[in-house]
């Protein structure tokens, strides 16, 4: 048995598709089997909703009158500092950038009560969103100063650009120190083995149910933040050749997406500017991919369950941020969502970064998309480098500068 993305796609105009989330086909396999189950099924939606720090947005703000060259200038949104290394009203906001009078950590722990994420948030809203620009003037744009409102609806483009989302897995965190409270991208963690955080939804996590990309690459149309986005390269750190368990799925942080799409058509119910306390500000992004089921092979990973994938449990202490690896041992996704693991012998309260009932209601609404005809596949025109390719990502290579006399 095999399908094209064509004789789907075909299915979908026809009305005749049959779609079901990664949570309802494996059910559906427990009850009919892989054979049966991928003769009836077309498509398997996923979905996940979780901080991701690598995003930000690229906007055209419009040329002024006189103009103003803002690249290679101070450009604020909010007093969030935006990125202007462009051309003269390119701008991108990252998520992570926090104004510069923000205290950051000097009153430790910091609260990062407004970034780069509020500002997209504040965007995609339809709220009004100060900029003041300051540029050095030129012959063709002279003009040095400029403070307005602009407004997503106004904008030429707005563009989300992100450069690393969707973690194929990821560390669930613990804290080893005997007193310390520490503060991290995963969260607040208590001393002593206090607290475990994660950040996955597991049997809904797009890169676990299809761990070799073989339908998911460049160009693969998802829904992103709300709207319609794409896939346009392997994300930053993607490292596919990890250590993986039987079902292929990696033990370990592996591939990444990077994902682009049009600001306008998405809403802040599926992007949230967020704060860490003691670590930065960052975006809760809502990504929902489509899995063809083309074969019976690609549905046995779609139909992994929550207790066959495994992340390693990681000290972010001491290991993490020294780059040593932990020794803490493995737990599954059924384990991290029951509440509590066993760690080091001694029973851990666990949490989630990522809320799992969005990612139900992201595979839910792709899913809806695709039965009603809105949405089509897209096949990839490339594929992601996989475990057999040697892409792997490397540390920094340091290489001590010396100060000239």
């Amino acid at each position: 048995m095999a399908k094209t993305i064509k004789e789907i796609n075909d299915k979908i105009k026809r009305g005749e598709v049959v779609v079901m989330t990664a949570e309802e086909v494996i059910g559906l396999v427990e009850k009919k089997g892989f054979a049966a189950a991928a003769r009836e099924v077309d498509v398997v939606t996923t979905g996940t909703f979780g901080p991701m720090c690598s995003s930000g947005a690229l906007l055209n703000v419009g040329h002024t009158r006189p103009k103003i060259k803002l690249g290679g200038g101070v450009v604020t949104l909010n007093n969030v500092p935006a990125y202007t290394g462009f051309a003269a009203v390119d701008i991108y906001i990252g998520a992570t950038a926090v104004p510069e009078d923000d205290p950051r950590n000097k009153v430790y722990p910091g609260e990062f009560k407004y970034g780069g994420g509020h500002v997209i948030e504040d965007l995609v809203s339809g709220k009004d969103v100060v900029l003041e620009g300051k540029a050095y003037g030129t012959d063709c744009y002279p003009r040095k100063h400029i403070k307005t409102y602009i407004n997503i609806k106004d904008l030429n483009e707005s563009v989300l650009i992100n450069p690393r989302n969707c973690y194929q897995n990821y560390n669930c965190a613990v804290n080893c120190s005997e007193t310390r409270t520490i503060y991290t991208y995963m969260g607040m963690l208590k001393p002593n083995l206090g607290n475990a955080n994660y950040c996955s939804a597991g049997q809904l996590s797009p890169l676990l149910k299809d761990p070799y990309y073989k339908t998911i690459g460049i160009g693969t149309r998802i829904f992103l933040g709300g709207g319609i986005g794409y896939v346009y390269f392997q994300g930053t750190q993607h490292n596919p050749g990890v250590k993986r368990n039987v079902s292929g799925a990696p033990q370990v942080p592996a591939g990444t997406l990077a994902l682009t799409g049009d600001l306008k058509q998405m809403n802040a119910s599926w992007l949230r500017g967020i704060s860490f306390q003691g670590y930065g500000a960052s975006l809760i992004v809502g990504v929902g991919i489509p899995i063809p089921v083309l074969d019976e092979g690609i549905l046995k990973h779609a139909a992994v369950k929550d207790e066959d994938l495994w992340t390693q449990v990681v000290d972010y202490s001491e290991d993490y941020p020294q780059g040593k690896a932990s020794q803490l041992g493995e737990v599954n996704y059924k384990q991290l969502k029951s509440g509590k693991i066993t760690v080091k012998g001694k029973e851990v309260p666990t949490s989630s970064l990522s809320s799992y009932a969005k990612a139900v209601e992201i595979a839910e609404e792709l899913k809806k998309w695709i039965r009603d005809g809105k949405f089509l596949l897209t096949a990839p025109v490339q594929q992601l480098p996989g475990a057999e390719s040697g892409y792997a990502v490397k540390p920094l290579r340091e290489r001590p500068v010396r100060e000239e006399e």
